[in-house]
């Protein structure tokens, strides 16, 4: 601590030192006058607008009925102009219209059976003791029909390739245009 201290109050004393002071000014006079007159116009004409790359929108508009996403986007240089866009269909939306129209054509089971085919709701129907319908059967009789089914599936399971949901495709989609704004 002792040591720093020291060095703060070298470095102020070196500075403080190093200053020079000018004693007296250095005075110059001129008796020439000059005059510097400049005339000239400056015009810019465009002869075409700017290349612009639009990328479409992709949207329901007003009809929240659609089960829909849309994804697009641009890329514009001097030289080249990409856009490119594309939708995805989300597959809980479309779920979950299924299961209102089963349910209010009196298909209650059905309707059951179709929200069952998320994994969270699957899993928390088990967990509050009342199990989606398995092949007509309700209750008990479908809880012991789903165990069979589930030691069935993991042998099948571990060779199948899933579907791709709609995050990854849209993440997938997002870093394939970021590829081609790197190759610009």
């Amino acid at each position: 601590m002792m040591t720093r201290i020291f060095y703060i109050i070298a470095t102020v004393l070196i500075l403080n030192v190093s200053t020079a002071y000018a004693i007296d000014p250095i005075v110059t006079e001129s008796t020439a006058n000059s005059t510097i007159t400049t005339n000239g116009n400056m015009t810019t004409t465009v002869k075409s607008p700017p290349p612009s790359a639009i990328s479409p929108q992709f949207s329901s508009g007003n009809n929240s009925d659609l089960c829909t996403i849309g994804v697009a986007g641009a890329v514009q240089t001097q030289i080249l102009g990409i856009s490119a866009g594309t939708t995805f269909t989300e597959e809980n939306c479309i779920r979950l219209k299924n299961a209102k129209t089963l349910y209010d054509m009196g298909m209650k089971v059905a309707a059951v059976s179709t929200m069952c085919q998320d994994k969270q709701v699957f899993d928390a129907m088990m967990m509050a003791g009342t199990p989606c319908p398995y092949e007509g059967k309700i209750g008990a009789a479908a809880k012991i029909g789903w165990e069979s089914h589930e030691a069935k599936n993991k042998h099948e399971k571990n060779g199948k390739k899933e579907k791709m949901d709609v995050k990854e495709a849209a993440t997938f989609g997002g870093l394939s245009i970021l590829s081609l704004l790197l190759l610009l």
